[in-house]
C-alpha cells in the first residue's frame, strides 16, 4: 500500500483552554473547579440561559412567518444596525451622518477575521500590533491572514497593573498603516483597563503616528453592568472621525456562546466611500462563510428592538456583571483573612471575567495536581468559575501553591 499523503501531518499541541475542560470532566473528585472557561456560570456552578434570551426564542418560535432562507451577504439588517446602535449610541454623529456601516459575523472571532481578511487583502496592511498578552486567538486569526504579529507592552508583572509607558512607547515607534488591535473593555487576560485619559492618550497616538485601530469588544455591558461606561473607549474613539474598525461579540453579554453571533463595525471619516467599502466586504465574507446564521442574530434583534426586551436585558447584564464582582470581594477577603503572602488587591481593582493572578507556571501546576483546580498556566482564571461554595476552597490552594513556591 502506497504511503497516506497525512504521513507527515504532526500532532498539534492541545487548545489549552478547551483541554482544561477536558480534563475538569475527566477528573473525579467533587471538589474540583474549573477556572479555565471564558463563560459565565451561576453561583452553583452552571451555564445560564438568559431569561430574556428565553422569552425572546418563544416568541421567534411561535412566529409562523419565519424561515430558514438565506440572509442577505451584509448579514440581517436589523440585528446590524441595533447592534451598532448600543456600541456608539444611538444618538452618536457617526450614525447621525452615515459614516457607519456593519456586517454580521460568526461570533467576535468571524468579526476579527474578517477585519484582518479586509486589511490585507484590500487595503494591503502586513503589520498587526497585539498587546502583551492578549487573547489567545489575535495571534492566530492574523497570523492565517499573512500578517506579521507584533507585540506592545501591556501587563505590568511586578505591580500587576497596566504598564501605560511602555504601552505608549511601543505604540509611538510602530510604523504607519500598522494595524493595532485594543481590547475595548475587560482586557482579556489581564482584566486591566486604561484610565479615560490613558485612552485618550492613546487614540491621539495612533492618530499622531496613522496607526490603524481595530477594537475588540467583546464584554460591552458584562464588566460594569452598564453599557454606555462599557463603550467608553469605542465611542471615544469614534468621536475622532477617524477610519477604524470594532469587532463586537455576543457570547457574553446575551449568553449566546454556541450560536457564533458577532458584528464588524466600520467607522469611516468619508461617508461617500462606504458603497466600495460595502462591496469589498461582501466579497472577503462571500469567500469565509458565504452567509451567516440566524437565529442568535434574530435573538439580539428581537431584544434590541423592544423596549420590554431591552430593559429586562439590561437588568440580566447587570446581574452577570454583579455576581462576578461578588466573587472577586469574596476570594480576595479569603486570601487576606489566610494572610497569604503578597498583595492580592488586584483581584478587585480589575474588571470583567478574567483576573490575570501573577500566579506561577509552578504555582498553577500545584493547583491541578493537588487540587485539581484547572485554570491556564499564565495564571489567568475565570471569575464565573468561582462561586460561594468554592471560594474558600480556591483560596486555600492560591495559599498553598504561594507557599510552596514563593516568587523570586
Amino acid at each position: 500500500m502506497a504511503d497516506s499523503v497525512f504521513k507527515n501531518v504532526e500532532m498539534a499541541p492541545p487548545i489549552q483552554v478547551f483541554q482544561l475542560t477536558k480534563m475538569y470532566n475527566e477528573c473525579s473528585n467533587e471538589n474540583k473547579v474549573n477556572l479555565g472557561v471564558g463563560a459565565y456560570r451561576t453561583d452553583e456552578g452552571k451555564p445560564w440561559v438568559l431569561p430574556v434570551v428565553r422569552e425572546a426564542e418563544s416568541q421567534m418560535a411561535a412566529d409562523l412567518t419565519l424561515n430558514h432562507e438565506y440572509l442577505p451577504v451584509a448579514g440581517m439588517p436589523d440585528f446590524r444596525t441595533s447592534a451598532t446602535k448600543i456600541l456608539l449610541g444611538t444618538n452618536h454623529a457617526a450614525i447621525s451622518e452615515n459614516r457607519t456601516e456593519s456586517f454580521q459575523a460568526l461570533g467576535g472571532t468571524g468579526a476579527l477575521r474578517l477585519a484582518a481578511a479586509f486589511l490585507g487583502n484590500v487595503l494591503g496592511f502586513k503589520v498587526v500590533y497585539v498587546s502583551n498578552p492578549t487573547w489567545g486567538n489575535h495571534k492566530g486569526i492574523f497570523k492565517s491572514a499573512g500578517f506579521s504579529i507584533k507585540e506592545y507592552r501591556y501587563w505590568d508583572n511586578a505591580n500587576r497593573s497596566l504598564d501605560f509607558s511602555g504601552m505608549m512607547e511601543d505604540l509611538s515607534n510602530a510604523p504607519e498603516n500598522a494595524v493595532v488591535i485594543l481590547h475595548g473593555v475587560a482586557h482579556n487576560p489581564t482584566g486591566v483597563d486604561p484610565t479615560p485619559d490613558q485612552w485618550k492618550t492613546i487614540c491621539q497616538t495612533c492618530i499622531d503616528k496613522k496607526l490603524f485601530v481595530l477594537i475588540d469588544c467583546a464584554y460591552q455591558g458584562f464588566a460594569s453592568g452598564d453599557l454606555d461606561q462599557d463603550a467608553f473607549a469605542s465611542r471615544y474613539f469614534a468621536d475622532q472621525r477617524m477610519d477604524m474598525f470594532v469587532a463586537q461579540s455576543f457570547s457574553k453579554n446575551f449568553g449566546l456562546y454556541n450560536e457564533r453571533t458577532g458584528n464588524l463595525v466600520v467607522v469611516t471619516k468619508d461617508a461617500s466611500k462606504l458603497p466600495e467599502i460595502r462591496s469589498q466586504m461582501e466579497i472577503q465574507i462571500r469567500v469565509i462563510w458565504s452567509n451567516p446564521p440566524n437565529h442568535g442574530a434574530r435573538i439580539v434583534a428581537t431584544v434590541l428592538n423592544n423596549k420590554a426586551y431591552y430593559e429586562q436585558w439590561k437588568g440580566d447584564i447587570l446581574t452577570m456583571a454583579n455576581r462576578i464582582k461578588k466573587m472577586r470581594q469574596e476570594l480576595y477577603d479569603a486570601l487576606r483573612d489566610m494572610s497569604t503572602p503578597g498583595n492580592w488587591s488586584h483581584i478587585t481593582k480589575q474588571i470583567g471575567m478574567f483576573s490575570y493572578t501573577g500566579l506561577s507556571e509552578e504555582q498553577v501546576e500545584l493547583m491541578k495536581t493537588k487540587y485539581n483546580i484547572y485554570l491556564l498556566s499564565s495564571g489567568r482564571i475565570s471569575m464565573c468559575g468561582i462561586t460561594s461554595k468554592n471560594v474558600a476552597y480556591v483560596a486555600k490552594a492560591i495559599d498553598a501553591a504561594v507557599r510552596a513556591y514563593p516568587s523570586n
